[in-house]
């Protein structure tokens, strides 16, 4: 069951406007990252089903941010198909994001209750996502489409709620032109967690940028 229901956790992708995006088949690097995530002011995590048994990787660090990081929403994404949003459901998951739309999937989330981000590339798939009860849609991948693209769709549909994913780099200029475009908060994955960081253990950098990215996000929102 999910630790934090549909209202906190939007409450807590609201307050902070970015969900760090990752995957690695090595529970013990995975704990190690959403920890220091979460020491960098992250509150929602969003963990890829990219790899084999990364439900199984998915689980174990459920538990860890339960006891090590106890405000912290953990997520999973790259999800397609309803069956696979249910598993993770039954493992903790407190929201759900794909690559796509899926009504099936916001079907089986509705009837949890947990929140539902599909991607979204067209106005009308963004309508008919609000229609299927999602809260906020993902324009994937952002760097196809740009933040005037984010900017066209809030100006007809303002109540619009847009996550952007793919391409989004921890930096003052990107981050802001984001949040200026109307995004409602960020995806940030490989830019985030760059290879050779990961490999050499240096925790306290994935920290640091984090803290520094949160800074620019709220800057641009005032």
């Amino acid at each position: 069951m999910a630790k934090f229901d549909k209202i906190q956790v939007l409450s807590k992708i609201k307050d902070t406007g970015m969900v760090p995006v990752f995957y690695h088949s090595d529970v013990e690097v995975a704990k190690q990252v959403i920890r220091a995530c979460y020491e960098g002011g992250v509150r929602a995590f969003e963990f890829t089903n990219r790899g084999d048994f990364a439900h199984e990787v998915f689980a174990e660090c459920v538990k860890y941010a339960a006891e090590e990081c106890p405000e912290l929403a953990m997520g999973v994404g790259s999800i397609v198909d309803a069956p696979t949003a249910s598993l993770y459901i039954q493992l903790g998951a407190c929201f759900v994001v794909g690559p796509l739309l899926n009504a099936d999937i916001a079907k089986v989330c509705n009837r949890r209750q947990i929140p539902y981000c599909p991607g979204c590339g067209t106005v009308t798939e963004i309508g008919y996502a609000q229609e299927l009860g999602c809260e906020i849609t993902k324009v994937f991948p952002g760097d196809v489409y740009g933040p005037a693209f984010v900017k066209g769709v809030m100006a007809p549909c303002p109540w619009s709620k847009i996550m952007v994913t793919g391409g989004v780099t921890p930096d003052q200029d990107n981050l802001t032109a984001w949040i200026k475009a109307g995004a409602f908060c960020v995806g940030m994955g490989s830019n985030l967690f760059p290879k050779d960081v990961v490999a050499a253990n240096n925790w306290q950098f994935i920290t640091d940028k984090c803290k520094e990215s949160l800074f620019y996000i709220l800057a641009a929102r005032n």
